[in-house]
């Protein structure tokens, strides 16, 4: 680890960001508005998020919820299905509120029953992105039962992602939450026009976090963690310095309850220490130097958004998480919690 003991950066974005609706949004986006500038917003509600129309009205309800005195913009997106046209694509682009359409293959995830069946029923939706350069997000997992768990990115690369660049080469992708050294090697070797995003909690943990002491319902979250070497592949992408690499929580709020259950929910809640996780991660690899580009930079330059102007500071500060959060009448329990984080938000 580094000596520096305090962290100045430009304030950050969240690239990947799920706040949910309701009593539940407004029990966590304070967490993520005082972090980050600006947030990617995931359209998996239930209904989804699949027009303008219900972007805009989802946005003005984060906006309302939002804390007096407190600067968040959130990025919304639309939830591709089957049926999206490619005048909904258009209607996107002119709002200015739409930054990219987000693909879930049916039944990947959380919420993701409306889900894409066959990108071949997207077409004309995918050639109006491209043409547009709206963003597609890519939740790059198959969903057939008969490929392991462990190997449903990897496969869905070879399945979908080549023939997808291959059929709109100038599409721009951002393949989201990349928990694999294929997926990091895929971006690497693929044009400008793919990025990716990765979490904190794929650069600080290993597939073994999900069993330690019996099986941990909190670590659970898909895409699934991974072995150890696929985490240093990660590590080693999110602090080159290579700007298609940028920051995404993905966090994912559930109720204790849905988590601790005979088939617990997906996700993990890491926006009440996100930047912290971060800069964990990199101070463990000599690389807060790196953290920058990383979480403040490249992600608006991938977008062709401005990048951020005003500052937060991190200091080399122990500090416990608690054991859990208030959560639409419920709990929340976040990672890592009753436990510490090396660095602290002022």
């Amino acid at each position: 680890m580094t000596n520096i003991n305090t962290l100045t950066l430009t304030r950050p974005d969240d690239w990947h960001l799920h706040l949910r609706d309701g009593a539940a949004l407004k029990a966590v986006l304070p967490d993520s508005a005082r972090q980050f500038a600006r947030a990617m917003i995931m359209p998996n509600l239930r209904p989804p998020v699949t027009s303008t129309a219900l972007a805009v009205g989802y946005r003005q309800r984060i906006l309302a919820a939002l804390p007096a005195g407190i600067h968040f913009e959130p990025l919304m997106t639309l939830y591709l299905t089957d049926n999206t046209r490619a005048e909904e694509i258009k209607q996107a682009v002119a709002s200015g509120v739409v930054h990219g359409v987000k693909l879930y293959p049916a039944g990947a995830t959380t919420n993701s029953d409306s889900g894409v069946t066959d990108l071949a029923h997207c077409k004309k939706a995918l050639a109006e992105m491209e043409k547009l350069g709206l963003p597609l997000l890519v939740h790059a997992e198959v969903t057939d039962v008969q490929v392991d768990i462990f190997d449903r990115e990897r496969v869905f690369i070879e399945r979908h992602m080549i023939p997808l660049l291959k059929d709109y080469p100038a599409l721009k992708v951002v393949f989201e939450h990349i928990t694999t050294k294929e997926a990091a090697d895929f971006v690497l070797r693929s044009p400008a026009n793919v990025a990716a995003t990765i979490t904190a909690h794929h650069l600080l943990m290993n597939r073994n976090a999900m069993f330690v002491g019996g099986v941990q319902p909190h670590h659970y979250c898909l895409p699934i963690l991974k072995r150890e070497e696929h985490r240093q592949a990660l590590l080693k992408a999110a602090t080159s310095g290579n700007a298609k690499f940028f920051l995404g929580t993905d966090s994912a709020p559930h109720a204790k309850h849905t988590k601790e259950a005979a088939c617990g929910c997906a996700g993990m809640y890491t926006a009440h220490s996100a930047i912290e996780l971060y800069a964990e991660a990199f101070d463990g690899v000599n690389a807060l130097d790196k953290l920058e580009g990383f979480a403040s930079f490249y992600g608006a330059d991938f977008y062709g958004l401005a990048r951020n102007t005003e500052c937060i500071e991190l200091r080399r500060q122990s500090w416990q998480i608690p054991a859990s959060l208030p959560f639409d009448g419920d709990s929340l329990i976040p990672l890592r919690a009753g436990q510490t984080v090396a660095w602290k938000l002022q």
